[in-house]
């Protein structure tokens, strides 16, 4: 009965209002409520700070500042070799698997649309038809810097408004389509493997959610699907290069062309991924 009722209350919420304040609080610059929110979320996430740049929370201009920091760059090697895909992000793949008939798996009971994922582009989904996926699920005590698991060229960016809803392991049981119905931001690159889609997925009190290469995407959110067109330049990422950030924690959903990667054997459903290290080989 707790968990429906906690499920239930994010329809009832006014998500974006909520994430928007939350955004305008975790902006704030006033020391004293940047440095308490600070020491009080590493406090009751039990965050290690010895693995970030700047370990003394009070040297972050925000909150935000502090939530998307840096890690020092020797704890995060990105694994070599031309085969490799490595783990975009620090946290714990929720699913992973085969794409079925243009399905990708959910939890028991759901399953949801890669092109409705992709912003309703049925040509952006067709090479992910039967195709595999990844989902990753980034906690509030996660790094929260995404990046390249193999190195491409950026083609296409999409913003797909949406909902906000939690996207916790228990949301995910009990809200269907969640992935293809919260606010994201779709990512595609030209690879040696072909078409590879990263797409960062928006969630409640998830103040923005932003790029290297544009910056701020969201906020603000939009009534229509925004398309950026960039196959016109050059604008290339190598593996283990920063794709982007949240600022508050989310998901990455990582989609590969048929038959092109192998998982690692350890990296199932709730294993835990660390940045950089081996997710897939390329077959």
């Amino acid at each position: 009965m707790a968990d429906k009722l906690k499920v239930l209350l994010q329809y009832l919420i006014p998500q974006h209002g909520i994430s928007i304040l939350m955004g305008k609080v975790a902006e704030s610059k006033n020391p004293t409520l940047k440095n308490a929110f600070a020491k009080w979320f590493i406090k009751k996430y039990g965050i290690d700070m010895s693995l970030a740049e700047r370990e003394n929370p009070e040297d972050y201009e925000t909150f935000n500042d502090f939530f998307t920091r840096s890690l020092k760059p020797e704890l995060r090697p990105i694994a070599e070799g031309d085969k490799v895909l490595v783990n975009p992000a620090d946290g714990k793949i929720s699913q992973r698997g085969k794409i079925e008939e243009g399905y990708i798996f959910q939890a028991k009971g759901h399953r949801f649309s890669a092109k409705t994922l992709l912003g309703g582009d049925a040509e952006l989904a067709r090479p992910f038809e039967n195709g595999d996926f990844a989902t990753i699920y980034l906690s509030p005590k996660d790094y929260h810097r995404v990046h390249m698991p193999i190195s491409g060229k950026l083609t296409k960016m999409i913003h797909v408004p949406g909902k906000l809803f939690s996207v916790n392991p228990l949301t995910a049981r009990n809200v269907p389509n969640l992935f293809a119905r919260n606010e994201r931001v779709v990512a595609m690159f030209d690879t040696e493997i072909g078409s590879v889609a990263m797409v960062l997925v928006g969630a409640t009190i998830v103040g923005s959610i932003e790029t290297v290469w544009e910056g701020t995407i969201t906020p603000p959110t939009r009534d229509d699907v925004k398309v950026w067109d960039y196959q016109g330049k050059d604008i290339r990422l190598e593996k283990g290069d920063e794709m982007g950030r949240f600022k508050l924690g989310s998901t990455v959903v990582l989609l590969f062309p048929e038959n092109t990667v192998k998982w690692e054997k350890q990296m199932k459903a709730n294993a835990t991924t660390v940045m950089g290290t081996p997710l897939a080989l390329t077959n």
